[in-house]
């Protein structure tokens, strides 16, 4: 069963991370085109007005950022559980977006591969319920993923992610987009882009013509449609396609003159020789700081013979306001603003033809210099179609992120497993070392058995917030039945409540069941609402009290401080201590137990006297196990126990150690008690659970008996 949830899990890993580092890739380098797509998402819902340009640019930018740096922390899952959740909503409202556009259709592309692919709505909104379907799977199970990268590097990954896809950015904003997707690429000829095919198949328009006659708006079709009657006004028309037919990659390029009306389109495309064509979408935003440069190309073409033509989709005042301030001679005529959008990522940009076809372009911050047009386009290399770098800019990805990025896995795998042995090693040798001394002296070992039989074996039941008090004190009154009638073979212990001390102790026989609160304050009196002391503990009649539980340190905040002062009190009002520690899961996945239980017991317990230590219990509680039915197998808990009692050894000797009882907790239950009590280190369990129940809780005791 986890086998197959660690395949679907990765898989859909898998199919998210790279479907995010594309999308968000092919719209982080083409960040004009991002922009120009979320100003139709705002036209759509009537907020254009109320997002100014370079706000929708930012929002352009940081979203295909988030997308691609979001694909690459799936794809190495980094911050696991985080990465899922925010896939989710991302994914739930895009799956909700594009809903509403394949409803609505209110645009005609979404936009979620820029132009490198072009779906439908439908395709994408079923496209988005897939990826949905997969983000479910992750965050249902977040930890299945599989680690390419330790906790520790991660960030390093994370900020280099950011760091390049924003670069990436930039520089195709300043520039031009690294690898462009539209039809007006280099190498394009417009006029053949603009052919349709023999015998390909015609799109189907139904035309609606909407005529007005005394004051009565009535539709009409081309077959119905009142020719012979010239008392029907014409008001509008309209077109829908009924059948799609073949639609050529260009279909909406045309270049009118506004003053006369003429169509300039076949004369400037069939122009023979070299073309400029000064592309500036809306004149009234385009970039006019390099005018100078723009004009030199202008007296240059002049020169040679060659054309050079202004296209923008602005109005004449726009035109004149711009020859005003540039002192631009040369000529404007009208495209589409769309179109203009399509065929250059800048306002203004260049783009140079020769006989229709794209020779190069170039946006307004790399016009063609002075130095460079020193001789007719045939004869230098600005008149020549650049070579295809498509390659080259693969590889110069692949070297300036991809390497790197390899790099650091790489040697933060042979760092984390070069980590690992020595820690084995280490480990192996102290155990090899304690064993030659065990070997050396038989009187020791000897000793040593003795002590473990002489240590106090103990069951303690946490009952946590549970049970009324009427309830505690029936369940109190059950376990204590059950025990005189058959006597115990280990010292029992019940940690309840502070409610329900007193008057448990009233029904408790002590020689049988030993009582104990869930926590105490770590201060000694004062003006704390809520507080209870650890006088007050003991003043219940109550001889333990359980501190450190992982609980507390969670959803309590308490830290070693804290922990080292309640201990101090504790003690000092005749209470015996039954100290927790346990790592998480992640701790235990990073191999980091030993180190985390270290710290947990120096912060807290390791200032206490040798005196002072004989009234600590300790008990191993792995975070990961605590409710969740998951138990660590006897040979783990073995592991542990024998590893914080060599740790009590280092600091108060081994004959302390060996008189020091260590329990452990985690899902411990009747069924498993027996194997997990035959081991030499584990002396008892601190019982969650199962402890609220009467015959469960005498059963995991009974284990000291098998």
């Amino acid at each position: 069963m986890n086998k197959t949830k660690s395949i679907s899990v990765n898989a859909c890993r898998a199919l998210l991370a790279l479907t995010f580092i594309f999308s968000g890739f092919v719209k982080a380098i083409d960040p004009l085109g991002s922009q120009y797509k979320i100003a139709e998402y705002l036209e759509a819902v009537q907020l254009s007005a109320y997002v100014p340009d370079w706000a929708q640019l930012m929002l352009a930018v940081g979203l295909s950022a988030v997308e691609f740096t979001l694909g690459v922390l799936l794809l190495l899952a980094i911050r696991r559980r985080l990465a899922s959740k925010v896939t989710l909503a991302f994914m739930a409202v895009m799956t909700a977006v594009t809903l509403w556009l394949t409803v609505s259709d209110p645009i005609q592309d979404c936009g979620c591969f820029g132009d490198a692919i072009r779906l439908t709505n439908t395709q994408t909104f079923l496209k988005n319920v897939v990826l949905l379907s997969a983000s479910i799977v992750l965050t249902r199970w977040p930890l299945y993923q599989v680690r390419f990268i330790s906790k520790t590097n991660q960030w390093i990954a994370f900020y280099f992610t950011i760091a390049f896809i924003l670069t990436a950015s930039l520089l195709s904003l300043y520039h031009l987009p690294i690898f462009d997707f539209r039809p007006y690429h280099i190498g394009q000829n417009i006029k053949k882009g603009m052919e349709i095919p023999k015998g390909a198949k015609q799109t189907v328009y139904k035309t609606t013509f909407i005529c007005e006659k005394n004051g009565v708006t009535k539709e009409f079709t081309e077959d119905n449609y009142p020719y012979d009657d010239s008392t029907w006004v014409f008001k509008d028309t309209h077109q829908e396609i009924l059948e799609q037919g073949y639609e050529p990659p260009i279909h909406d390029f045309s270049i009118t003159d506004q003053q006369t009306g003429d169509d300039l389109t076949d004369s400037i495309l069939t122009r023979d020789g070299y073309t400029f064509l000064l592309i500036a979408p809306v004149l009234e935003r385009a970039d006019d700081s390099n005018f100078g440069e723009i004009d030199a190309v202008y007296e240059y073409a002049k020169e040679n013979g060659y054309g050079f033509y202004g296209l923008t989709a602005s109005t004449d005042k726009a035109v004149k306001h711009w020859r005003d301030i540039t002192g631009a001679e040369y000529p404007f005529y009208t495209t589409d603003g769309t179109t203009l959008k399509t065929v250059i990522r800048s306002n203004p940009g260049l783009v140079l033809l020769y006989k229709g076809t794209i020779i190069n372009k170039w946006s307004h911050n790399d016009l063609p210099q002075q130095d460079e047009l020193n001789a007719p386009l045939s004869l230098i290399e600005t008149g020549r179609e650049p070579e295809d770098r498509t390659w080259t800019k693969i590889v110069l990805i692949i070297v300036c992120y991809v390497f790197p990025l390899a790099f650091l896995i790489a040697a933060d795998r042979i760092w984390s497993w070069t980590r690992w042995v020595r820690k084995r090693e280490e480990w192996l040798r102290q155990k090899e070392d304690w064993l030659k001394q065990k070997e050396q002296s038989n009187r020791l070992y000897q000793l040593l058995k003795r002590k473990r039989q002489m240590r106090k074996k103990i069951v303690a039941g946490n009952w946590k917030m549970n049970e009324t008090l009427q309830e505690g004190v029936a369940l109190a009154k059950e376990i204590n039945e059950s025990l005189k009638a058959e006597k115990p073979n280990c010292d029992v212990v019940i940690c309840t409540p502070f409610i329900h001390l007193a008057s448990v102790a009233q029904v408790l026989d002590s020689s049988l069941v030993g009582l104990g609160a869930e926590n105490c304050a770590d201060k000694e009196k004062g003006a704390y609402t809520g507080e209870v002391s650890a006088a007050m503990v003991k003043s219940t009649g109550a001889q333990y009290v359980i501190l450190g539980h992982s609980e507390r340190r969670q959803y309590y905040g308490e830290t070693a401080e804290i922990l080292k002062e309640k201990v101090r009190l504790a003690l000092a009002n005749g209470l015996k201590v039954i100290f927790c520690c346990g790592e998480t899961l992640e701790e235990r996945e990073a191999e980091k137990q030993n180190e985390v239980v270290k710290a947990e017991l120096d912060g807290s317990v390791f200032n206490l006297t040798a005196e002072e230590w004989k009234s600590i219990i300790l008990a191993y509680e792995p975070i990961w196990a605590i409710g969740t039915g998951k138990t660590a197998t006897s040979d783990q808990a073995q592991e542990m126990l024998a590893y914080i009692r060599s740790i009590v050894a280092e600091k108060y000797g081994k004959e302390v150690a060996e008189e020091t009882s260590i329990l452990y907790g985690g899902s411990c239950k009747a069924s498993n008690a027996p194997e997990l009590f035959a081991k030499p280190d584990i002396d008892g369990g601190l019982i969650g659970g199962a402890s609220l129940k009467a015959a469960d809780f005498k059963g995991i005791i009974d284990a000291w008996k098998k």
